[in-house]
């Protein structure tokens, strides 16, 4: 004969008036021992309390945002004879302790539909189950609605988050296919296994949804967890999802679409810049006798229509500091855990063009003088700007020179090319009041940007490299060495 029990909070320690956050079941659920009913939430832990028999739900009797202490009735459960006795000579369960939090975490802000148990609730496809040991691909969860939430506690709600997360991509292995923080690391650790370059460097993504409480979910989430700025909470006046539409209400607007050249290299760019832990040391090189020297030889070339420019001197200056400092002349392997030194000396240069920028490669720059260089320099600028460069031209580089000189600017940070470990740039050289031999001198000094992989390379071999650089652009003559 069924039986109608009053299933109450347990001994849950010294706490009182404790925050419900979620109610995990319904009326006409079956639920098994053990079962989680509802989470609750102190100031320094989040638990589920579960249940003492198998049967059926019959009343809930809270919801989540009550608040309630040792004793106070949670549900009505209907159970058999059988089940009830076999129950009766159990010690009551005890809350299972979920992992501490400092301090009360709120729900996600734009928590994400779970499938109901019931028949009558809209059921989202599955995931497909992935063995622990292989990586995993890039993972897709089905359209939602704001109908539920992920199965998964506001402790570990706030964990997913922190390792850039989304609990609806992960397949959970608690009970009721609840998410646990275990199922949390080892999506991150499959995703992590991802090659290189996949879903912008660790293989997380997310197929299209809905507006759910304010946010609009992108067709692919940013790499490294780092979120697309569709990602982003909506404002008030300003839909997070960008379209015509939201800026058209503002005023005129015009689509301009992106060239091809801006399409793959925002692509690249993005990529290296999410997948790589970039650090920019700045240094200025005094180039006064540079660049007296390169105006003298700029004269007597200019009759066989050679242009001298500082590029030049500094992709061979480039190379000597590359010679000293072997581990800027390097990528890291495709597992990331091996440095390839390389023995040659390409110099990537980057142009810019009408359509973007392009950064064709200089070969061999090391056994190259100055005037040859400038030579090659300005042939392959020209290809470049007339979109006659070939794949081979904008391959194999080791290092890049970015030179904004021409148009100006004190400093910046250039983004790395991957697979190179660094890249230098240039802005625009300026006279300045230098003190030298005991008094203040004008000289002519260049600001130089070095971007480099802290993977790779530490702060201390940054400096040294720069400084080195700097002091080669000073004294020309050490090219000679």
């Amino acid at each position: 004969m069924a039986e109608t029990r009053q299933i109450s909070v347990p001994d849950i320690g010294n706490f009182k008036d404790v925050n419900v956050v979620e109610v995990l079941v319904k009326a006409g659920d079956t639920v098994k021992a053990e079962d989680s009913l509802i989470t609750l939430e102190t100031d320094k832990a989040t638990m589920d309390v579960p249940s003492p028999s198998a049967g059926v739900v019959k009343e809930v009797k809270v919801k989540a945002g009550d608040k309630v202490s040792q004793g106070s009735v949670i549900l009505l459960l209907e159970s058999s004879d059988a089940a009830s006795a076999s129950q009766e000579n159990k010690p009551a369960a005890q809350p299972a302790p979920a992992p501490v939090s400092a301090a009360p975490v709120a729900a996600s802000p734009a928590p994400v539909a779970q499938p109901a148990a019931a028949a009558t609730a809209p059921a989202a496809t599955p995931v497909a189950a992935e063995p622990a040991a292989a990586p995993v691909a890039a993972t897709f969860v089905q359209p939602v609605t704001s109908a539920g939430k992920a199965h998964a506690s506001p402790a570990i709600r706030r964990f997913a988050r922190e390792l850039g997360v989304e609990v609806a991509q992960v397949r959970g292995s608690g009970a009721k296919g609840r998410v646990t923080k275990e199922d949390v690391q080892s999506f991150v650790k499959a995703a992590l296994a991802q090659p290189r370059g996949t879903a912008g460097g660790i293989g997380l993504r997310v197929a299209e949804m809905p507006v759910v409480d304010g946010t609009t979910r992108c067709a692919q989430a940013s790499g490294a967890g780092v979120p697309s700025p569709r990602l982003l909470p909506q404002t008030a006046g300003f839909a997070s999802n960008v379209s015509e539409a939201n800026f058209a209400q503002f005023g005129p607007i015009e689509t301009k679409p992106l060239s091809r050249i801006q399409k793959l290299s925002g692509a690249n760019l993005h990529r290296n810049w999410v997948s790589i832990p970039h650090v920019t040391q700045f240094e200025e090189a005094d180039i006064t006798e540079m660049e007296a020297f390169r105006k003298q030889l700029g004269t007597e070339y200019a009759a066989q229509g050679i242009k001298i420019t500082p590029l030049a001197f500094l992709l061979r200056a480039v190379v000597e500091a590359l010679q000293q400092f072997p581990d800027f002349n390097a990528s890291l392997d495709a597992g990331g855990e091996n440095l390839i030194l390389k023995k040659y000396f390409n110099i990537g240069v980057a142009v810019d063009t009408p359509d973007g920028l392009v950064v064709p490669v200089l070969r061999d720059v090391g056994c190259k003088g100055i005037v040859q260089l400038a030579k090659e320099l300005a042939e392959i600028s020209a290809r470049a700007r007339d979109k006659k460069l070939t794949a081979a031209e904008m391959q194999g580089g080791c290092f890049t020179i970015s030179s904004l000189g021409g148009i100006g600017g004190t400093a910046f940070t250039p983004i790395i090319n991957a697979p190179e470990v660094a890249i230098l740039g240039v802005s625009r050289s300026s006279m300045k009041p230098v003190w030298k031999d005991g008094k203040f001198e004008p000289r002519l000094m260049l600001p130089l940007s070095l971007s480099y992989d802290h993977r790779v390379i530490d702060g201390a071999s940054a400096a040294r490299f720069i400084v080195y650089l700097a002091q080669t652009l000073a004294d020309i003559r050490r090219l000679a060495l």
